[in-house]
């Protein structure tokens, strides 16, 4: 015969009419598994961070320096920039109009020429085709975006002095206008580098080229950038196209749009009066140097890969 088990007799403390509720062991694996996502998310944001910084440090980058500020940018940054501030340079518009845009272009897209964004938003200042500014097609142009761009901007009274802000919220009708004001003092350095202000303050570490370069290719965006006349020339040093600028600033400029366009159109040097870039994948591309054959002032020479 089975002698009955005997109840447990209370703990000290334990009330025995009201046991203790045992864990809800889904909930508490539910605040595991969160606690563990956000970790990783964490860790995964860093790593992608530190992937994004350390590619500009020792890969492929650009550096622009005025009035003592220099910004860091990759190559196919610096090469949006450059069409953005050479296009208003062109018809005309003082230096702020190039600052303005490519801080817009820098909240709106990371200077990148994005396929997609917030609803139908795209290309480099998230311009939407169901708010008149163009064909999804068109807005992935970046020169049609530009364009876009610079047409509105000149529509509002007075933008020459506005703030940042309240252009952006005039132009882009963004939720966020003050975020503009973050990227003002990078769009001024782009701006005044690219438009030619400050000479040789430009420089791109860059792989060597993979292809050869295409003068009637270069020829003609220079032409529908930056308006001036270029042409092909034969001195004796590869490939090259020469551009005679009315005045030294502008010549400036388009040295400066041709070192950030380097990259994409296997340029490998280029040439401003007596100074000269030329491409590498050491730091010393950053700087521009004393070149052993100057020229005027005004000429631009840009030899290509052959």
């Amino acid at each position: 015969m089975t002698t009955p088990e005997r109840p447990r007799r209370p703990r000290r403390g334990e009330d025995p009419e009201h046991p203790p509720e045992m864990p809800d062991t889904g909930t508490s694996r539910l605040v595991v598994l969160v606690a563990v996502l956000c970790v990783i998310a964490v860790v995964a944001a860093g790593v992608w961070y530190a992937r994004d910084r350390i590619g500009l440090f020792f890969g492929e980058s650009c550096e622009a320096t005025a009035a003592g500020e220099t910004v860091t940018f990759d190559p196919v940054q610096v090469n949006h920039a450059s069409t953005i501030v050479q296009l208003g340079v062109r018809r005309g518009l003082p230096a702020r109009g190039g600052s303005i845009a490519v801080a817009t272009a820098i909240q709106e897209s990371k200077l990148r020429n994005l396929t997609y964004g917030d609803r139908d938003s795209v290309g480099l200042f998230q311009q939407r085709p169901s708010q008149g500014w163009g064909t999804e097609a068109e807005l992935l142009d970046p020169i049609y975006a530009t364009t876009a761009f610079y047409d509105a901007l000149v529509q509002v009274e007075g933008w020459e002095e506005m703030r940042i802000t309240e252009i952006a919220q005039e132009v882009q009708r963004s939720a966020y206008p003050e975020a503009y004001a973050d990227h003002e003092q990078e769009g001024r350095t782009l701006a005044s580098v690219i438009a030619g202000h400050s000479p040789a303050a430009i420089g791109c570490r860059l792989d060597d080229p993979d292809a050869p370069g295409r003068p009637e290719t270069l020829i003609s965006a220079i032409d529908e950038q930056t308006g001036l006349t270029a042409s092909q020339e034969n001195l004796g040093s590869g490939i090259t196209v020469v551009v005679d600028a009315p005045d030294a600033d502008r010549a400036w400029g388009v040295g400066a749009w041709a070192v950030a366009q380097a990259g994409a159109r296997q340029i490998t040097a280029v040439q401003v009066g007596g100074q000269e870039w030329r491409r590498g994948g050491g730091n010393d591309a950053l700087e521009w140097h004393d070149s052993d054959t100057p020229v005027d002032g005004t000429r631009v020479v840009i030899t290509l890969n052959d």
